[in-house]
């Protein structure tokens, strides 16, 4: 998976401030049921927010890159609680990067 370039990455974290958090990583973790919730949400949309509850034991920047190896999907952005990835669709993107 080649690296997304700072463009790319801008262009992402501008579609990233609508979007809503579809996966909540909480006490437990990174589990395999949450690997499965990423995987779902990456098969409805390229884009997803998750956001790190309180009550995780993991500090946000060590959640962050754990989370995207999980997914095996590029992190674009920590923000808060939040941590926005992104994972094309294998056969057909849909999001259109600029080179």
């Amino acid at each position: 998976m080649a690296e997304l370039n700072g463009r790319q990455r801008r262009y992402l974290r501008g579609l990233g401030n609508q979007t809503q958090a579809t996966v909540y990583l909480g006490r437990e973790g990174i589990t395999a049921s949450l690997t499965q919730a990423l995987t779902e949400a990456f098969s409805q949309q390229e884009l997803v927010k998750v956001r790190i509850e309180r009550t995780c034991a993991l500090d946000r920047r060590e959640a962050a890159p754990r989370l995207a190896e999980a997914a095996q999907a590029h992190l674009v952005q920590v923000l808060g609680q939040t941590v926005l990835l992104y994972r094309p669709d294998a056969e057909s993107p849909r999001l259109q990067l600029p080179d």
